[in-house]
């Protein structure tokens, strides 16, 4: 018959003495030391009946002192739960620290496998190393779900009950005791203890004890969770009162360094190893030059992420800041796509999605791919991230700033989450103001040119405008108080036709005309294409409009009036000669002619480098192709002008329609821009060769909008290059012309600049022009006039043209080099003459010399 652990239990309590005598005899001093942990000399066995209360009181004045010394909480809760795992026969015990993360309320081990011989360096748990349950998941979550006490007798019979942990760590549990720690009404932790190893499950008593106990780890609990809600709404606080001592709001000049400010003046409060911030492109329409490729089909459409205001994530700019060991900012300008700060991704999918990312453990992260190598030389390597969106007031997505490192070790909470949200939502708002000042300066820069404008160009006034429409001689009034139908009959007379000055020819030449005559000649073009009677154009505006260009150009080199006016007059004659305004509108041809008039007006001089070298405001109000947006800027500037505006009779359509094609043809002078468009021009071209039928050619270009648009840019180029096609007594005076105007930089660079000016702008090196025309024509002008030939046979003479004239440069480039190379070989020769002549004498003084002797 065997004999059970109950009827044991039920016999000693049944013979209170026999089990007193027993328990005497059995129970020695040194069992008793080793359980309570205490050397044998200070167990007096005579007074044991007090030992266990005596034990206890001295655990907790243990617990109460590290409490008041301010030890760490996990090193109070530690000594309590191994306590704990000692009294109710528990085999291990956990501590998980409720949290919330991105939104979500999770459980995370602090404390995991705590038993009775435990050491606390054991059963702490890394960051890197926590094992996270939510609260829809376990018997842990369960319980911070419900907030209540849980006694789990058998495991396999509970339906919260999820054994991936025990898969994780391969141990096997049967049953739990389980109880959450409040905060009010707030949940912080939850303590768990598993499997009882002296029963098949915990009892009551041993809940009631397991309670008892955990009323200390519950105060300890509460005073970190309290501590910790405080510094943060300590860091809350110095964080805004910062700001606002250090007038962050001072700082409006741009928008990355009010950031820098503010990120700065707050970093000793981030609680965390480094930071980035990712500042977006903020462009939300691409240049056309740029969609050309597209609507061809040479480029694949953009299918990379993007904003949710539809914005290409491009991050033009990351500042880095260290704050771990010795402080560094790092600014890094168009960081590559593999900079350790992006290639994450996890910048581009915050800028994507607006959300706030959490990431506790890098290392193990399978969305994005965090660099697991140091960045650097101190070893410092990326383990916890939390990255947030930097939103504007209009809602737009301006940046990104990501926390790196939680300075504790321990991965960023919903109260870091917190306190970098205001952060970043406080950068967002303050963005409005580095808007509204870049607005503002540049609506400062735009009065100043205006001013300038203002001061240099002048309307045509009215006495000017007599010189050509006539009106107080043929009619004694001015023209304002004349028909239509009078002002006409005087520009019939006072125009020179189109046979005078020949300019429906490509060999067209200004040299015979006066400046007024140009102007007159100009205007007699609106009359040739016949949109001044269309579009019901006031032919005194058209007048006013043409004489106030001329007056628009300044009074230099090359880049004047006369320039000016040959570039109008090559696109007049491209349109009609060249048989190339079958495939355009009359609106179109207006703005095309329009454009070429205005394509140079208020030229300096100097290039698009110089502006930006100078530091020209032109330059700090357009980003790109300077000058050509300064020249459209100005000509729309005439255009708003009511006696000055061609387009007034236009709807609105009409002029939305013209104002576009103006912004493409004038932007398009750009050289820089030229090679973008040369393979798209070509392709057209060659695509019209397979077209035998002219008229289906024609029917299907009037119909391709993007075609027609890089065709006319194109035409803008060889309208602007067109002097190099031009007989070679009329280019061989322009070239020059064009040389001096490089020269006049070139010294302006060389006294101004302090710089030297490359080859083609320093007049020390004139002799050079012939080379430099040769290579000018060869790798810009040839491609040009070459296609426009095999597109339209009509334009043939420009081609011949600037072959004659490559002839002519080629000519004398060879008679230079010739020249230089005579006069080295002159050179040489006499160095040679001058050597055998000096070998000569040393022969001679070595053979005739005297034969001395020295005495000493």
């Amino acid at each position: 018959m065997s004999v059970t652990k109950e009827d044991v239990g039920k016999f000693l309590d049944e013979n209170p003495v026999f089990a007193k005598v027993y328990y005497d005899k059995k129970l020695k001093a040194g069992a008793i030391a080793a359980v309570m942990n205490r050397p044998e000399s200070t167990v007096d066995f005579a007074t044991f009946k007090e030992l266990s209360q005596v034990e206890e009181a001295e655990i907790l004045f243990n617990l109460i002192h590290d409490m008041q010394e301010n030890v760490n909480m996990e090193k109070v809760v530690f000594k309590v739960l191994r306590r704990i795992s000692f009294l109710i026969h528990a085999d291990r015990c956990s501590l998980f620290m409720y949290r919330q993360r991105n939104g979500i309320a999770e459980l995370a081990t602090r404390l995991f496998n705590v038993h009775s011989s435990a050491e606390l360096e054991d059963c702490l748990v890394p960051p890197d190393s926590e094992i996270v349950f939510p609260l829809d998941i376990g018997v842990v979550g369960h319980v911070a779900h419900t907030k209540k006490t849980v006694n789990v007798k058998d495991v396999s019979e509970d339906s919260h009950f999820s054994p991936f942990v025990d898969e994780l760590t391969e141990y096997t549990t049967k049953n739990i005791l389980a109880t959450p720690i409040m905060n009010g009404k707030e949940v912080v932790a939850v303590i768990m203890a598993i499997n009882k190893t002296d029963g098949p499950f915990f009892t009551p008593e041993d809940q009631d004890l397991f309670l008892k106990y955990l009323s200390f780890a519950t105060l300890n609990l509460k005073i970190y969770h309290l501590s910790y809600l405080h510094s943060c709404e300590t860091r809350r606080g110095q964080q805004l009162l910062l700001w606002s001592a250090n007038k962050v709001f001072e700082e409006l000049t741009d928008i990355e360094r009010q950031f820098h400010k503010a990120l700065y003046t707050v970093r000793a409060y981030l609680n965390c190893d480094r930071y980035s911030v990712g500042l977006l492109d903020m462009t939300k329409e691409k240049e056309f030059f740029d969609v050309w490729p597209v609507l061809m089909g040479e480029q694949a459409p953009y299918k990379g992420p993007v904003t949710p205001d539809g914005r290409e994530i491009n991050f033009y700019k990351v500042i880095d800041y260290i704050l771990h060991g010795k402080e560094e900012i790092k600014v890094i300008p168009t960081p590559p796509a593999d900079h350790w700060a992006l290639s994450s991704g996890l910048p581009t999918y915050v800028a994507e999605t607006g959300f706030i990312c959490n990431i506790m453990n890098a290392a193990s992260e399978d969305m994005f791919n965090f660099q697991k190598e140091p960045l650097d030389s101190s070893g410092w390597t990326i383990k916890n991230v939390l990255s947030l969106p930097i939103v504007n007031k209009k809602e737009e997505i301006v940046g990104v700033a990501t926390f790196y490192n939680r300075k504790d070790g321990k991965p960023f909470d919903d109260q870091d989450e917190q306190l970098m949200e205001s952060l970043t939502q406080f950068l967002g708002w303050s963005a409005l103001n580095t808007d509204t000042y870049d607005k503002m300066n540049k609506l400062e820069n735009r009065k100043d040119i205006a001013q300038d404008m203002v001061l240099y160009h002048v309307k045509c006034r009215n006495d000017e405008i007599q010189d050509i429409l006539k009106t107080k001689e043929y009619y004694g009034c001015e023209p304002a108080e004349c028909e239509e139908d009078e002002l006409f009959q005087i520009l019939k007379k006072e125009l020179p036709g189109p046979t005078k000055f020949e300019i429906y020819e490509f060999h067209f030449s200004d040299f015979d005309c006066t400046e007024l005559d140009l102007v007159k000649c100009g205007i007699q073009m609106y009359y040739e294409v016949g949109v001044v009677k269309k579009f019901q154009i006031p032919q005194e505006v058209l007048v006013r409009f043409m004489y106030s260009v001329s007056k628009g150009y300044r009074k230099i080199t090359y880049h004047n009036w006369r320039h000016g006016f040959n570039v109008g007059q090559t696109m007049f004659t491209l349109l009609t000669t060249g048989q190339l305004k079958q495939y355009y509108t009359d609106l179109e041809v207006m703005a095309m002619i329009t454009s070429g008039f205005l394509h140079d007006i208020d030229h300096r001089g100097t290039n698009n480098l110089y502006q930006v070298k100078s530091q020209n405001p032109l330059a700090k109000l357009h980003g790109s192709s300077i000058l050509e947006r300064h020249h459209l800027e100005f000509g729309k500037f005439l255009l708003a002008d009511e006696s000055l505006n061609i387009y007034q009779n236009l709807n609105r359509r009409q002029v939305e329609h013209v104002m576009h094609l103006m912004d493409i043809a004038i932007i398009a002078t750009d050289l820089a821009l030229y090679f973008k468009k040369r393979t798209m021009f070509q392709k057209i071209v060659d695509l019209s060769e397979t077209y035998e039928e002219r008229k289906k050619w024609v029917d299907f270009m009037a119909l391709e909008t993007t075609r027609k648009e890089i065709v006319m840019a194109m035409m803008m180029t060889a309208c602007d290059l067109s002097a190099i096609t031009k007989p070679w007594e009329v280019q061989s005076k322009v070239a020059l012309s064009v040389a001096a105007e490089f020269w006049e930089q070139g010294d302006l660079e060389r006294t101004v600049l302090n710089q030297q000016p490359i080859p083609m702008m320093d007049r020390y090196k004139a002799a050079e022009l012939p080379k430099l025309q040769c290579g000018f024509i060869d790798f810009v002008c040839t491609f040009v006039y070459k296609e426009f030939s095999r597109f339209h046979k009509e334009i043939q003479p420009m081609y011949d043209g600037i072959l004659n004239n490559k002839k002519e440069w080629k000519a004398k480039q060879d008679e230079y080099e010739a020249k230089l190379k005579a006069i080295e070989e002159a050179n040489k020769a006499k160095e040679e003459a001058a050597a055998a002549k000096q070998t000569a004498n040393n022969a001679s003084s070595t053979g005739s010399g005297s034969k001395t002797c020295c005495v000493s």
